[in-house]
This record gives C-alpha cells, sequence and structure tokens, in this order.
C-alpha cells in the first residue's frame, strides 16, 4: 500500500485539481494536508480580509474532504520540516502540490522539491492556478511580454482544450495519521469582530464558487460587455476570491463559458463572453508580468517612474487616511471606499477611480494604495492588485496613458447616473435629488451634516498631476 501526500496552499478544492487527481490515481493512500507558514510568503503574507476568507475556505475543504473519505490535516511551521516530518510517520513515498508562482513561494518550494527528492521521494507539482505557464510565452524576439494584446493573441494558442478534472471519490485515507491542529489554532479570524459585512456578503468554498458561476451564467453572462460596468448593478461574476484562493480553477470557468456559448450562439451572447474570456486573459498576464519582474510588487515596471516626484508621506499622511475611511469628500471615491472596507470587495470600475483620485489627484504613490488593498481586499492577489495599480498610476506593463486622470464626477455620471450606488454606501447623501448627488458641494443647500468638502480641486489637482508626470514622461510618451 502506497502513500502520498497532497499539500494544499490556494488550491482549495475537489474538482479540477490535478495533485489531487493524480495522488488518488497512483496512490492506495492519500493524506491532505495544509500547512500554515504565512512568514514563507514575506512581505507579502496574507492581510486580514484575506486571512478570514481563509479561515472559511479551509473550513468548507475540510468538510468536503470529510464527506470523500479523507480528513484534512492542518499543521503550522516550517513547510519542509512539516512535510519531511509527515512522511516519516505514515510512510509515504510522494508528497504532491499544485504550482503557485510569486517569487518567495517559487523560490520556497523549488528547495523543498529538492530536498524531498534528496530524502527518495516522489515531489511533484502541477499546474492548476492558471490557462498558460509564465514561461510558455515569449515575445519574437524571445522576451516577456509587456502588452497585453499580444500576449492573449500569442497564449490564444495554447489555451486548453480538455475538460476540467472531475472530484475524486472516495479518498481512501491513512489510518493512524498524526494529529493536526485544531483550525482555530490558526488565529485567522479578527479578535474584533468587525468581518460582519463580509459574512453577509460572501460564502467562501468550492459550493459558493459553484453557484456564483451558475448565478453569472444564468443572469448576467448576457450582458456582461456593458452592464460590468455599472457599479449599482450586480452584473459582474465576483468569482475573484475564489479564483485567488483556488476554489475554482480558472480551466472550470473557461469549459462553463465554452458550454454557454454553444448552447446560445446568439451574437451578443458570444461577444460578451469573449468580454469576460479577455479578464481571465488580465489575471493570466498579470500572473506571467509577476513571474518574470519579480520586483513590480514594490518597485514600478517602468524605471522613469523611480524619479516621479511623490509627495513625501509626512505631508500626505492625512490625506491618505481619509481616502482609506471614505472620507474624501468626493462620492465616488467614498462610495467605493466604504463598500471595500464593508464587504472585502470593489467593483473594478470604482477600483480604477479610486486609484487614479489617490495616485494623480492626490499624488500619493500607488505602493500606499496597493498595501491598503493588500489588507482590505477579499481577492487580493499579488499579481492583479500589482497590475492594476501599476496600471492606473501609469508606470506598468500596458499602462494608462500619463495624461489620463479619472475624473470622478464624469464616470459617476455616466455609469451610476441616478446615485443609486452612492446612496447605498453613502447615506448622508441619500436624499440629495440626481442633478448634486455626484457633487453635493455644487448644491445651494449646506454640505450634508456628516459630510466632508472635497480633500482637493479636482481640477487643480489634475494639472498638478500632469506636470508632475512632465517630469518623467519621454518624447515617445508624446507619440
Amino acid at each position: 500500500m502506497t502513500t502520498a501526500i497532497v499539500w494544499f496552499r490556494r488550491d482549495l478544492r475537489l474538482a479540477d485539481n490535478p495533485a489531487l487527481h493524480h495522488a488518488v490515481r497512483r496512490h492506495e493512500r492519500v493524506l491532505p494536508v495544509y500547512i500554515h507558514a504565512p512568514e514563507e510568503e514575506a512581505p507579502w503574507a496574507p492581510g486580514a480580509a484575506s486571512r478570514w476568507w481563509l479561515h472559511h475556505s479551509l473550513a468548507a475543504l475540510a468538510a468536503d474532504l470529510a464527506k470523500a473519505g479523507a480528513p484534512l490535516l492542518i499543521l503550522r511551521g516550517d513547510s519542509l520540516r512539516n512535510l519531511r516530518e509527515l512522511a516519516r510517520a505514515v510512510g509515504a513515498a510522494a508528497v504532491y502540490w499544485n504550482r503557485l508562482y510569486e517569487a518567495a513561494v517559487t523560490g520556497r518550494d523549488t528547495r523543498i522539491k529538492q530536498a524531498l527528492r534528496a530524502d527518495g521521494l516522489e515531489a511533484k507539482s502541477f499546474k492548476a492556478a492558471l490557462l498558460v505557464e509564465p514561461w510558455e510565452l515569449k515575445t519574437g524576439g524571445g522576451a516577456p511580454y509587456r502588452v497585453f494584446t499580444p500576449f492573449w493573441r500569442a497564449a490564444g494558442v495554447l489555451l486548453p482544450r480538455q475538460a476540467p478534472l472531475t472530484a475524486p471519490r472516495p479518498i481512501a485515507p491513512v489510518p493512524n495519521s498524526p494529529a493536526g491542529l485544531p483550525l482555530t489554532a490558526l488565529g485567522l479570524l479578527p479578535e474584533i469582530p468587525w468581518d460582519g459585512g463580509l459574512r453577509q456578503a460572501w460564502m467562501p468554498g468550492e459550493a459558493g464558487a459553484r453557484a456564483l458561476l451558475q448565478r453569472f451564467c444564468r443572469d448576467a453572462a448576457a450582458d456582461y460587455g456593458k452592464a460590468r460596468d455599472l457599479p449599482a448593478v450586480d452584473a459582474t461574476s465576483r468569482l475573484s476570491p475564489h479564483l485567488h484562493f483556488g476554489e475554482i480553477s480558472p480551466l472550470q470557468l473557461l469549459a462553463r463559458l465554452r458550454r454557454l456559448a454553444d448552447e446560445d450562439t446568439a451574437a451578443g451572447l458570444i461577444a460578451n463572453i469573449e468580454h469576460y474570456r479577455r479578464e481571465l486573459g488580465w489575471r493570466e498576464f498579470s500572473h506571467h508580468l509577476l513571474f518574470h519582474f519579480p520586483q513590480t510588487p514594490q518597485r514600478p515596471l517602468l524605471e522613469k517612474f523611480e524619479r516621479f516626484p511623490w509627495r513625501r508621506p509626512k505631508d500626505y499622511a492625512a490625506d491618505l487616511r481619509a481616502w482609506q475611511r471614505g472620507r474624501t469628500g468626493v462620492p465616488l471615491v467614498d462610495a467605493g471606499m466604504r463598500q471595500l472596507w464593508h464587504s472585502g470587495w470593489m467593483h473594478n470600475r470604482v477600483r480604477m477611480v479610486v486609484a487614479s483620485f489617490l495616485t494623480k489627484n492626490l499624488l500619493i504613490p500607488w505602493q500606499e494604495g496597493a498595501r491598503w488593498f493588500w489588507d482590505t481586499l477579499v481577492d487580493a492577489d499579488l499579481a492583479n492588485n500589482t497590475q492594476g495599480w501599476q496600471w492606473t498610476a501609469g508606470c506598468g506593463a500596458d499602462a494608462a496613458p500619463y495624461f489620463r486622470v479619472f475624473n470622478p464626477l464624469l464616470q459617476s455620471a455616466r455609469f451610476d447616473p441616478r446615485g443609486a450606488y452612492l446612496r447605498r454606501w453613502l447615506p448622508e447623501l441619500a436624499q440629495l435629488p440626481d442633478e448634486f448627488v455626484h457633487a453635493p458641494w455644487r448644491s445651494p443647500q449646506a454640505l450634508p451634516a456628516g459630510y466632508a468638502p472635497p480633500l482637493t480641486d479636482l481640477a487643480a489637482s489634475r494639472r498638478r498631476a500632469l506636470e508632475a508626470y512632465g517630469a518623467v514622461k519621454t518624447p515617445a510618451d508624446l507619440a
């Protein structure tokens, strides 16, 4: 009887899990294990919202594995030491896991694979989090891609066509396996119960991911191309945290979109599905960039932005705090930041607006915004977060033109004309008429109680941003 250890990380699902599938197919007994070692991901250990999600996702995974027959073993501490001790204790012949792509994690996983193989164990990793491996795509000159459109065109040739793997059942357990820790011992939940909004908004776990995908295909996919920009409408899939924690795979999404297109060949639906496929492409592109440019979570991809004249921390500390709390006096920015604080998520259109306001209207470094998102987003993903902030700040791949400064008033009036999104998250503005809810300081009446005037003049701060960008732009930027 041979035994395999399956090391779960951010692949917290049974279906379409190549490492688990391989273990069940090749070995008589399987021991699923999760090892909590956030220090091994430093400086990007999971933030507070991610830890909340992780707790509930692990609880869901443990329940699903128990139903399948093999309980989840929870450990904490040094991953290699735990895997070695566990392999000796149960007489394991192999350790399998699914790949991750952040620099700290890939370095650790390489060392672990080498050490386990030196111990005489089979150590093997699998592709499960992406559709295309970051090293599989290169430009004609052999370099990594830095522009999305040619990247996605090249990726299209390599997109997998196979059906996702089904969940293995039953899974033969290891008898008398070592005792692990209770999930609560990991201390993932907040000591002060600030998570009420998250509990109302989300159902972490594989079943929650499947339910959201079904809802999206039934109710939102047919109008996704247009409705996805409307923050007051529930028209996006909201699958990003489930993808990050591996409760659903991009292959499962791709396969479901193909079936949806086959079921209804209407041109409008096909176009909307393609819009969503491109969102999956941006996720792939973000991981491609992070893998090849691992410095980008902290440094701009475009080196000229190292000399960008950001304000100094002592000068922007109060403005940063106001932005974090949704107290900037600019309704669309404040609504987005309060949605984030309450639910751990923010509509993507609004994410671009709040990021533009921070980096361009307030001239606060994009790293400050990225760190705040990292701590407060349930879908905080290092690749996506880095790419999104560098795109808005104009210092990354495929970046927004340096002169693009999102006007939050125009964005609000265009995508939330009746102010429904604003009124939901800013109750102090609920009674304002439509013509003033986007810019309450323009109302002939006094500002509503508890709502402050804007931190900065939008037009003047835009001019200041363009002057700052003028200090780093090159002739190519003007072409």
